[in-house]
């Protein structure tokens, strides 16, 4: 693919060789004579990499390069140096420059710094793609995952980065925060994807049978065993085996599941021969574990082979910025399953939801959305349509994420307009929120929006809230 890069210089036969080789290695040139000719040329044309020298008259190297920063921080800058301003450069190179190179220039040396530098435009651009929360899946969210939260974008980036590896997940948060779609998500980005995904609720099985259940048995292994049966590692052999709530797994069998950890063997209950697997095991809790291990309840082997990568789920009171969207899901998902015609709810309600600490988090709130569409009659929700408990329970003190939810009017708007729209606007309140907060400092608003400089710096050029 034919890339266009833009080459700043004064000197017109320094233009001239840069382009000529340039464009033996394939690529379009445009050429500006100094860095206020390059920023017009940035407008007008869809520039891959930026070639600059430093030294320019009426508007030189270093403002190019601020500018670029600024209004096009996706686009690499290659700064050209002669001898005695190399300092100059390694300054540029703080600043956020790509790479320098000094002149006279080897044609080899820099046609590999230029490919370097179109490698990171792609990476640039892909982390574009990732700071955009309805990028990777418009119908449902990120990984199935309706969020904008900082909080839960930093999970994201958990999931794009571990979960086509081997390691152990633990997973940690409050019973409805989501654990078992995070867990299905690392499934799904990983290799593992065409192979089983298996689920046991270690809480919802009697402790006498939790050996069983998990390992399997052979006939005759105990009262009742007629037949031989696998265990759920023999059923998730070459997939994901996800254990919830592995805090209530008794001592006796954590000791058979860390050699399964360390090994990838085990035997049946009742079994001689041994039988080995490759399984992918998450594991999430909604205790706090390492009490667990202080009071004796949980082996502190099993927890460290367990936590090799943790993730630790926000509760939804830390994610008001994400009630919106999930209301509004909620709302057009029970339409159809009652067969109402909800099309609006008020800032007002959205206010009081946000005020409310949900202690049941996210599942608590699809309940309360569908227990709300059974008992109204008109189109739109306001606030004296929502639960007493609600109302009573809110917290003033609370702060407040206001918005106003897109009234889908049945003609073809569905979930996937709602959020990109929505998610916009939340977007550019949240941005310039903390803009406001440290007073226009770029470095501190990102990392207050646990995103990258570059990231963000991205979204405030689609936002319009840099000045040409």
């Amino acid at each position: 693919m034919a890339h266009t890069i833009l080459i700043a210089d004064d000197e017109t036969n320094i233009r001239k060789v840069l382009a000529a080789m340039l464009r033996r290695l394939g690529h379009r040139v445009i050429q500006a004579p100094d860095g206020a000719q390059a920023m017009a040329e940035l407008k007008l044309n869809d520039i891959s990499v930026i070639i600059t020298d430093l030294r320019m008259p009426h508007t030189d190297g270093m403002s190019l390069l601020k500018h670029a920063l600024r209004h096009y921080p996706d686009i690499p800058v290659i700064v050209l140096t002669a001898y005695g301003t190399v300092d100059i450069a390694v300054e540029a190179l703080k600043l956020g420059a790509f790479d320098f190179v000094t002149k006279p220039f080897d044609a080899e040396a820099l046609g590999a710094i230029v490919a370097k530098a179109l490698g990171q435009l792609d990476a640039n651009r892909k982390e574009l793609q990732a700071a955009d929360p309805s990028a990777n899946a418009p119908e449902h969210g990120r990984f199935g995952i309706i969020s904008i939260s900082p909080m839960m974008q930093q999970v994201f980036r958990i999931i794009e980065r571990v979960a086509d590896t081997p390691s152990s997940v633990l997973i940690s948060g409050e019973s409805g925060t989501g654990k078992e779609l995070i867990a299905k998500a690392l499934h799904q980005q990983s290799s593992r994807r065409n192979k089983p995904f298996i689920r046991i609720n270690c809480a919802a099985i009697p402790e006498n049978l939790v050996e069983s259940e998990l390992f399997g048995y052979e006939q005759g292994a105990f009262t009742g065993a007629n037949t031989a049966k696998p265990g759920r590692f023999e059923l998730a052999d070459g997939g994901t085996l996800f254990l919830d709530e592995i805090g209530e797994i008794p001592p006796e069998t954590q000791v058979k599941l860390l050699r399964v950890l360390q090994e990838s063997e085990f035997e049946r209950v009742g079994a001689i021969k041994t039988t080995r697997v490759d399984v992918r095991l998450i594991a999430a809790t909604n205790r706090e574990l390492s009490k667990e291990i202080e009071q004796g309840r949980f082996r502190d082997d099993l927890y460290y082979r367990l936590n090799v990568v943790p993730i630790a789920l926000p509760p939804l009171r830390d994610r008001l910025i994400d009630i919106p969207l999930l209301v509004q899901y909620f709302v057009e998902k029970n339409n159809l399953r009652l067969n109402r015609k909800v099309k609006e709810i008020t800032d007002e309600a959205i206010a009081a939801l946000q005020r409310y600490p949900w202690p049941g988090n996210i599942r608590e709130l699809e309940n309360l959305i569908e227990r709300t569409l059974l008992f109204i009659d008109g189109e739109r929700i306001d606030v004296e349509d929502l639960p007493t408990e609600i109302l009573q329970n809110s917290n003033p003190h609370s702060p407040i994420v206001p918005i106003h939810l897109p009234a889908a009017d049945g003609a073809g708007v569905g979930l996937k307009e709602v959020v990109r729209e929505t998610t916009s606007l939340l977007e550019k309140q949240y941005i310039t929120k903390a803009l406001e907060d440290t007073q226009g400092n770029v470095t501190q608003a990102a990392r207050i929006l646990q995103i990258s400089r570059k990231s963000l710096q991205i979204k405030m050029k689609e936002f319009g809230l840099r000045d040409e």
